[in-house]
């Protein structure tokens, strides 16, 4: 059941660009990195979340004098989903908060990238908890805004 459901919304979305990898979502942007994670941040902070943290690699790279090409992560996270979570098993903080890299593949196309929550917990004792399907929702809501032209 849960295969289908994970099938259903991938060909759903299928034609906003986004495609999956295992348990990795890609959603495909033309915007450059740093426009797709500043769109991105916004869109978060704009739903109410809090961002912790927006890493660029890219940068810490070019601080030890090696090249990398464009990447940042945002880090970023909503206490009223994450905390029923961890009460529920405290070694989900070793994933939450949430994260979603922004980066550009090697033909240059920008993609934001973020694990589902339901497969990166599902090894955790939380399948009952209702936020983790809210933790999916909204990670697709924010990243397709993020995304849009």
């Amino acid at each position: 059941m849960r295969g289908h459901i994970i099938l259903a919304a991938a060909i759903a979305v299928m034609g906003a660009g986004q495609a999956m990898a295992g348990d990795l979502i890609r959603v495909k942007t033309g915007k450059s990195v740093d426009a797709a994670m500043s769109a991105l941040q916004a869109a978060v902070e704009g739903a109410g979340a809090t961002v912790f943290a927006r890493v660029d690699h890219a940068a810490g790279a070019k601080m030890v004098d090696m090249d990398l090409g464009e990447a940042q992560v945002l880090i970023f996270g909503n206490p009223k989903l994450g905390t029923p979570v961890m009460q529920a098993d405290p070694r989900a903080g070793l994933f939450l908060p949430l994260r979603v890299l922004a980066y550009a593949d090697g033909d240059g196309q920008v993609w934001l990238a973020y694990q589902d929550p339901k497969e990166m917990l599902e090894d955790l004792d939380v399948d009952d908890v209702p936020a983790i399907g809210m933790m999916q929702g909204a990670l697709g809501k924010l990243t397709a805004k993020a995304a849009a032209e």
